[in-house]
């Protein structure tokens, strides 16, 4: 039993060695960008050492705030994120609860093809979702950077799993009482499935926040883009390329509501995806 347990001792201590080492190695980024974002303008991180500079200087998140308006963009990804997971909420609900409990023709097949979707990388259908937006007159407009995130397959995948382990005697019950579908779906499922709400609303918000290549294509007014095309302003502020030390304020500025919110909601983060079987 001794050996046993000094066993299990040594285990838990490499485990929690290795688990330190990944950390510690997730964080060098982070870290270079906070020491690089404090690092004085006339020290370029191509001379002496690049993690240090001879002070610390708040003079290039000063130049940062000037050159974009960030408060504009912080509304503007406030709007798209809240946007595109209130639509996400409900169309990925609704399909779930489709494919987890009612019987049609070609229900396998469908939900096949909604897996295959996970596949296909999002740059794939960049054109043909401009060609669709252009369409419908919708380019430059904040409805225009929502239409193309408002299914999810991930989020109907994730709910679907959610509402089949939700016992079916619940919603016999509430049919019984003389709940319709809307209220069968509303207080049997949603209210069984919260954690796997949670989990994918951390999921959507802080893909959709970090997301870049689709609101700079489809928009070209400053009023409507989101942080991270803002954030593409100082990459040219000279002639010669970025002040990186602008750049890693910037950088940190468009982050920052993600990290803060990470670090006061870690735990429920955690146990949003333990509990909903996400691994």
């Amino acid at each position: 039993m001794n050996g046993s347990n000094g066993s299990e001792r040594i285990l838990r201590r490499f485990a929690a060695s290795v688990k330190t080492v990944i950390a510690i190695f997730f964080l060098i980024p982070l870290v270079f960008t906070i020491l690089v974002s404090v690092r004085p303008e006339a020290e370029p991180v191509t001379r002496g050492n690049i993690f240090f500079g001879s002070e610390v200087t708040w003079e290039n998140y000063d130049r940062a705030l000037i050159i974009a308006p960030w408060s504009m963009h912080y509304v503007n990804s406030v709007i798209f994120v809240a946007g595109v997971l209130l639509a996400q909420l409900v169309t990925v609900t609704c399909a779930a609860y489709a494919f987890a409990r009612m019987r049609f023709f070609g229900r396998n097949l469908l939900l096949l093809i909604i897996l295959l979707q996970l596949m296909i990388p999002s740059g794939v259908l960049l054109v043909q979702n401009f060609r669709m937006i252009n369409t419908l007159g919708l380019f430059d407009t904040r409805i225009a950077l929502m239409i193309p995130y408002w299914g999810s397959a991930f989020g109907v995948l994730l709910l679907r799993q959610t509402f089949r382990e939700v016992p079916i005697e619940l919603e016999e019950a509430a049919r019984i009482d003389g709940a319709n579908l809307v209220q069968v779906i509303r207080h049997v499922y949603v209210t069984n499935a919260i954690p796997a709400y949670l989990a994918f609303a951390l999921v959507s918000v802080s893909s959709h926040w970090n997301e870049f290549l689709w609101p700079f294509i489809i928009t070209r007014s400053a009023e409507i883009r989101p942080l991270t095309v803002g954030l593409n302003k100082l990459i040219k502020t000279t002639d010669q390329g970025a002040f990186y030390g602008q750049l890693m304020a910037g950088t940190l500025i468009v982050i920052a509501p993600l990290v803060l919110l990470f670090l006061l909601f870690q735990r429920q983060f955690v146990e949003s995806f333990a509990r909903s079987g996400i691994r």
